[in-house]
């Protein structure tokens, strides 16, 4: 059965139930605060009267009771120390949950600024993220990305600038479509991630370091030590306490701290690795403790069970949370760092941080080389998720079909996912096959550029594996293209018009097949050599008309002898003429504007044929300049 057929859509009121989760996660976080304010105050007076009574007791010479008083209230207050605690996380968990339906909100009505623009991930020199607002301000990625974690935004990110195969598409949306109507439990997977500040640090640095040789790989002489010398540091102070000598302690401490000295540079390199990564390690923890609960949901999506059983694979049958657990109290064992009176008595006493690289060896020898699998695990989770999110808030939005056909692009109502106008204006499309071109003329603001986006970037989406903003979309995987947004640099001394050539090249280049899988993600497999559908803007605008036309006919003609189709916006009605000279292969469309009652009027509507109105006297006049004739 085709994908699209085994996805329904959404029927339910995406803003309905933010809100009503946003009121009820308040209301929550409002119960939890009373009650952990509560227990504050409880501890106090535990405290207080414990002190009081132990006082009472003792003064009146009753020993044994008093003991047995202070280690009774001694429990009560470690277990009403864990009761407040868990009233502070639930404050917290619910505050995080009414984050995210704000966060909801904001999305659907198009208020980005507060998310994350990604612009670490914007390239130049990318076939198509700078032209495409794939990224920045009010971009894709900001309306998309629910990841929590680093690893997580980059797993999705790389989806979004390489495209899949068709088989990675449809695994993906499988996915998608089962996760999406589950809001709470996505919603959690989120909220459990973000309770860790420092959850943005990225692990991969962390998995790459555990690769290096063993610090104590040959030092045969450094365990023993760790052993000897704090047993022979308790023993010194003990016997000190007891009237013996100073000088053995003196001795020990002397040793103790020579051997500190020497590992100076070790000990800090391994303490800041692993406090780096503890916060990271313990989200995702949190995160894959609910995807691998007996209590999860019985997941039916083929992608979804096989991450699953990787994780079961990669942890050799145990839990992977437990693993990840363990790895994230060893990387808590250098937490002492962070008092410096602390740590100088652990580590002139015990050898604290010595012991705790220790134990971290040892952990990286039973599951270090499976933690990067393990992460890629939860970063994927986190990338299906961000796509979860983005298709149960556009209900109306299509699962696009995957088709064989050579650059098949079949739209119905496509419409641009970052206008957010109460009536969004929506056209058909519809082109098939190598060497194909469609020529857009029109008028200036006419829409023109606004469609070129539409196209591409619903590409984009499709073949990330995410839902479009179409009635129907039937598209085949192509390396999409884009030369809109040319500028000149003045550092590298090179203007529009030669920027716009070097992009162009980049395009011959690409469609060559020699190279047809730019982008910067390794997570998913793509074609060797998938087919072009490009996007051109305003083509050779920076020369006069008679080189744009000759360009721009040279261009076509090499573009058409290879495995590309696609779109070129354009104000000069020569190319329209293309349509008659190259039958079957050149198309024109238009989108028209009117001038009545001293207003430009837009449709936005892509019409067949090419534009025989265009505005810019009318706009000219409009600005108060006047135009002869």
């Amino acid at each position: 059965m085709p994908v699209s057929a085994a996805i329904r859509p959404l029927t339910v009121s995406p803003a309905e139930v933010f809100t009503e989760n946003l009121t009820t996660h308040m209301a929550q976080e409002q119960h939890y605060a009373s009650r952990h304010q509560l227990g504050g105050w409880l501890r106090v007076v535990l405290f207080g009267g414990g002190a009081f009574g132990a006082w009472g007791l003792f003064s009146q010479g009753y020993l044994l009771p008093g003991i047995a008083f202070v280690a009774a209230v001694w429990l009560a207050f470690m277990a009403m120390v864990r009761w407040h605690g868990r009233m502070s996380y639930q404050r917290e968990h619910h505050r995080l949950l009414a984050r995210l339906n704000q966060d909801e909100l904001n999305r659907l009505a198009g208020k980005l600024d507060s998310f994350d623009p990604g612009l670490r991930y914007l390239d130049t020199q990318h076939p198509y993220a700078a032209d495409l607002d794939v990224f920045g301000a009010h971009s894709l990625f900001q309306l998309l990305n629910r990841a929590s974690t680093r690893l997580g935004q980059d797993w999705l990110a790389g989806w979004l600038l390489r495209p899949a195969l068709a088989d990675v598409v449809r695994a993906r949306q499988q996915a998608t479509a089962e996760l999406a109507p589950d809001v709470a439990w996505t919603q959690e997977w989120q909220a459990r991630a973000r309770h860790f500040p420092r959850q943005q640090a990225d692990p991969r640095e962390f998995s790459a370091w555990l690769a290096h040789p063993d610090f104590f790989a040959g030092k045969p002489w450094l365990k023993p030590l760790l052993v000897l010398l704090p047993l022979l540091s308790v023993g010194a102070m003990v016997a000190w306490g007891l009237g013996a000598g100073f000088y053995p302690l003196v001795v020990v401490q002397l040793a103790i701290g020579v051997l500190n000295g020497r590992l100076a540079l070790a000990r800090t390199e391994y303490a800041e690795q692993a406090t780096a990564m503890r916060d990271a390690l313990r989200a995702t923890q949190a995160q894959l403790a609910l995807f691998e609960d007996e209590s999860a949901p019985d997941w039916q999506a083929a992608r979804l069970r096989q991450l699953r059983e990787t994780l079961r694979a990669a942890s050799h049958g145990t839990a992977a949370t437990r693993r990840l657990g363990q790895l994230a109290t060893v990387a808590g064992l250098f937490r002492g760092r962070e008092h410096p009176l602390g740590a100088l008595l652990l580590n002139s006493l015990l050898l604290w941080d010595l012991h705790a690289m220790w134990q971290l060896e040892r952990w990286k020898r039973d599951l270090g080389p499976e933690l990067t699998t393990v992460l890629e695990v939860q970063a994927e989770l986190e990338a299906l998720i961000s796509l979860a999110g983005w298709q149960f808030g556009n209900p109306t939005y299509t699962t696009p079909e995957l088709s064989s056909a050579p650059l098949e692009v079949t739209a119905e109502a496509l419409g641009h996912p970052l206008i957010f106008a109460a009536r969004r204006i929506t056209n058909d499309f519809q082109t098939s096959g190598y060497g194909q071109t469609a020529v857009i003329t029109g008028s200036n603001m006419a829409g023109k550029s606004t469609f070129l986006r539409t196209v591409g970037l619903n590409m984009v989406l499709a073949l990330a594996g995410g839902v479009v903003c179409a009635r129907r979309l039937r598209l085949s995987p192509a390396q999409v293209f884009t030369a809109m947004r040319t500028q000149d640099n003045l550092a590298e001394s090179t203007s529009s018009f030669y920027a716009e050539l070097k992009r162009l090249k980049l395009l011959l280049d690409l469609s060559s097949n020699e190279d047809a899988s730019h982008g910067n993600s390794q997570q998913a497999p793509v074609a060797d050599a998938l087919p072009v559908f490009y996007l051109l803007d305003e083509i050779l605008k920076g020369t006069n008309s008679l080189d744009r036309h000759r360009g721009a006919r040279a261009l076509l003609r090499q573009l058409h002898q290879r495995p590309a189709a696609g779109l070129i916006s354009t104000h000069d009605l020569e190319l329209a003429a293309l349509e008659a000279e190259w039958p079957g292969q050149v198309r024109n469309f238009s989108f028209n504007s009117t001038f009545s009652g001293g207003e430009i009027h837009f449709d936005y509507h892509l019409t067949p044929g090419a534009c025989r109105a265009f505005n810019a006297s009318q706009l000219m006049q409009l600005m108060g300049i006047e135009v002869d004739g």
